[in-house]
């Protein structure tokens, strides 16, 4: 039986925000739905590696070559420590520009102002509660991976999604992909969600990559799954430890929904991490040529203490 509550008895702490789980794990719990990434998990996704077949989710640091949101861009400097024949490189980047982990600091509740387990803005600044380096002395993000290939999915019906415009992914969705691939979920595993972004992100002319990248200077429009009480629901029931995805945010972009926005009830109301521009295109190629969905994922952030978000350092072996 499972020990996780029932959608229906959201939120856990009654006097908190709406659709949180806080004190699950414990009043002073930073790792969220992390924790079911237990030893015995582990052990069990270990069994997925059947090939030896290892993928690297990681988009290079250096793109998009425009970031979005006006982050900064990624520079690295390289330092000849002449007049011997060493180098060092000095890299400045921001941890959310290309493929991030979304930590339990970087998005909380709008209106009540609050973040995972109620730690305030002031902890952001005095403490280095809820940092993503909780994750990296527990482990990383390991354990089984399980890939909905909707970018294939919809082209196999007939259709061609726009992937850059607001173009919500409804659950009923998601369920039949996961009937086509013989997906069957398991407690803790980590769900991946390629939608076909980067693919066309990167065959993008330069100029239209600019232009997509700066439009109104405030949230770009972008494919991404459905913000709603259903899909909220599901995500929840099926117990996964982080969900991850190919696009900017993973919810259809700009949020549509203040009741049921996905980053406020994962990140500050579970403690769910989010992946976002994860590189899932040779992992799509992979998974179909063997039929296999399912695979052991690793990933280690930078041990950053505080962290708010991280390059993911992400590998998938099949």
């Amino acid at each position: 039986m499972s020990s996780t509550p029932a959608f229906s008895s959201l939120p856990l702490q009654k006097s908190g925000p709406r659709g949180n789980a806080w004190g699950l794990f414990g009043s002073s719990d930073e790792l969220g739905m992390l924790n079911r990434l237990t030893p015995e998990n582990t052990l069990a996704a270990s069994k997925e590696i059947v090939y030896g077949v290892r993928i690297a989710t990681d988009w290079s640091l250096a793109q998009p070559e425009t970031p979005f949101f006006g982050r900064q861009a990624f520079h690295q400097e390289i330092k000849h420590k002449a007049p011997r024949t060493v180098n060092d490189d000095i890299l400045t980047l921001n941890t959310q520009s290309s493929s991030q982990w979304d930590g339990f600091r970087h998005f909380g509740y709008q209106d009540h102002k609050v973040y995972f387990n109620g730690c305030q803005q002031e902890d952001i600044h005095n403490s280095t509660k809820n940092g993503t380096h909780v994750w990296v002395e527990n482990g990383g993000v390991v354990g089984r991976g399980v890939l909905l290939d909707y970018a294939s999915w919809a082209e196999s019906q007939g259709l061609k999604p726009s992937t850059h415009t607001f173009t919500p992914i409804p659950l009923s969705d998601l369920q039949k992909i996961a009937e086509a691939q013989g997906i069957t979920f398991k407690p803790a595993d980590i769900l991946f969600i390629r939608t076909g972004y980067i693919r066309n992100t990167e065959a993008m002319s330069l100029e239209d990559a600019n232009t997509y990248a700066t439009q109104g200077g405030g949230p770009i429009p972008a494919i991404g799954i459905e913000s709603c009480e259903e899909m909220l629901r599901w995500l929840w029931e099926n117990e996964f430890a982080a969900v991850v995805g190919d696009q900017p945010s993973l919810e259809a972009a700009p949020f549509a929904s203040t009741e049921y926005c996905l980053h406020e009830w994962m990140l500050a109301g579970w403690g769910m991490p989010i992946g976002e521009l994860f590189d899932l295109e040779k992992l799509a190629v992979e998974c179909k040529k063997y039929n296999k969905y399912t695979f052991f994922f690793s990933s280690v952030p930078l041990n950053v203490p505080g962290g708010v978000a991280s390059p993911p350092n992400g590998v998938a072996i099949l």
